[in-house]
């Protein structure tokens, strides 16, 4: 077993991370007097080792009972047990978890048994992959390294500790799909066989939601575990609408990169080097890459010698609605990602047809409220990127219309918001009581105010009352 002193750089940034929590040294300090051993475990370990931001600390507490660290925890403030059925505890106002080493059975509501006498190595052979079953005592830096996990973390290795364990939790294969892409990080040929055959027909679809959105939000290279699933011949069975995409091919004019699937892989990593308000639009819009062009996979054929795919917008849309369910059951996200997939093209057709304000100012209105102009345009120069000749990565540059496309949203001022209606209901009173009439003749005069630029209250009240009377 590996029981080395982690090295100075990393005894410094675990100080650093430490002094962030600073009751957490204190408490494992008296964890230690009372006989018991403090191990920083889990993600913060492997975070730690990659330079990569922590931000949920585990601790785990051997030698001592669960009574016995509940009542030293109680020195320092209320407890409270979280996870009733996996016995973790918390100190009111620390933002830490403790707890004691367990066993669990397999299933989707596993019995827990704890043993804190449990050797080092039975206690992290439960966890999913080497890369997570590593230890640090907090208060001699002795690193606990059962499975070679920092060996596999250097050499970008995914690997379980035990693979019967490993099937147990279907939901595994979903982190290590997750893993791949946010770490670049390989199974070796074991893990690859395990995933390639087990069953994950139980996994819920919320489960599956939140390792989806790891994928997402925390990879710079996310194409890289749609990679993988085609390798294990899953991605058929994961997303089908995707893997429908792997043999339709483009316009070499408009599309030097190849396939579709060639193309969405690329469009996936461009849209996730872009630059995003909140993971909430980023997440749209990684979904939004994703499906954009799925509808090519039952639109594309040759015409005058050329490869077209007329209408794939629209049946992208459908299926984007159909791979989506399997996933989530938010509306919202669903209606956003749907609307930016109809739309993904306007950019261009806006900017090559010199379309006046007004048009820009008409889209902003029909994506209203889930989308603004900024978002599509993040979609459209995802889409623009995807297409290097050279596989494997999308384009790096500045994309000309799309620059003049979010130049002329400005323009019209509604790159981030629509145009406020000029005329609303409270103007029409005197002439008319409110109900359907008045709907009409607001939406008319809306109508007016977009198309005509008319900006005068007046001027579009005349307007709307002689083409309604």
């Amino acid at each position: 077993m590996n029981h080395i002193k982690i090295d100075i750089k990393f005894q410094k940034q675990l100080q650093l991370l430490l002094e962030a929590y600073p009751l957490v040294y204190t408490i494992a300090c008296a964890i230690d007097k009372s006989g018991g051993k403090s191990l920083l475990v889990g993600g913060a370990v492997r975070d730690l080792f990659l330079n990569k931001p922590i931000k949920d600390l585990d601790i785990e507490v051997y030698h001592l009972s669960m009574a016995q660290l509940e009542n030293l925890l109680k020195k320092f403030g209320q407890v409270s047990m979280i996870g009733q059925a996996f016995g973790v505890l918390r100190v009111h106002g620390l933002d830490v978890d403790w707890s004691i080493p367990r066993e669990d059975t397999a299933g989707r509501k596993p019995q827990v048994h704890t043993d804190p006498f449990m050797t080092f190595k039975k206690a992290f052979s439960r966890r999913d992959l080497t890369i997570n079953a590593m230890g640090i005592d907090i208060i001699s830096y002795e690193l606990i390294d059962p499975f070679n996990g920092l060996y596999d973390l250097a050499h970008s290795i995914l690997r379980t500790p035990d693979k019967k364990r490993f099937v147990e939790d279907p939901l595994r294969f979903y982190r290590v799909m997750q893993f791949i892409a946010r770490f670049e990080m390989y199974p070796d040929q074991e893990l690859n066989d395990i995933c390639q055959t087990m069953d994950i027909s139980a996994v819920s679809r919320e489960r599956i939601e939140e390792e989806y959105k790891k994928w997402l939000l925390k990879s710079s290279k996310p194409s890289l575990a749609l990679c993988w699933l085609k390798t294990i011949n899953r991605l058929i069975k994961i997303f089908p609408e995707i893997a429908a995409l792997c043999n339709i091919p483009q316009n070499p004019v408009w599309h030097p990169e190849g396939t579709a699937y060639e193309h969405t892989l690329q469009a996936v990593d461009a849209a996730a080097q872009l630059s995003y308000s909140s993971d909430k639009e980023k997440l749209i819009l990684m979904y939004a890459a994703l499906c954009h062009d799925l509808g090519k996979a039952t639109t594309t054929e040759k015409r005058d010698n050329q490869w077209t795919s007329y209408g794939h917008e629209r049946e992208s849309v459908r299926l984007t609605k159909k791979l989506l369910k399997r996933i989530t059951n938010n509306k919202e996200l669903t209606i956003t990602i749907c609307i930016l997939v109809r739309y993904h093209m306007r950019p261009s057709v806006l900017v090559s047809s010199n379309a006046s304000l007004s048009a820009y100012k008409r889209l902003a209105k029909k994506m209203s409220p889930y989308v603004t102009l900024s978002m599509l345009g993040k979609l459209a120069l995802a889409d623009l990127r995807g297409r290097n000749p050279k596989k494997g990565e999308p384009l790096g540059i500045h994309i000309e219309v799309i620059e003049t496309f979010l130049k002329r949203a400005a323009e019209a001022e509604v790159l981030k918001k629509i145009e406020r209606p000029v005329l609303l209901g409270r103007d029409l009173l005197d002439v008319m009581q409110p109900g359907p009439q008045m709907g009409i003749a607001l939406k008319r005069a809306y109508e007016i105010q977009l198309e005509e630029g008319i900006q005068d209250k007046e001027m579009l009240k005349k307007r709307v009352l002689k083409t309604t009377a």
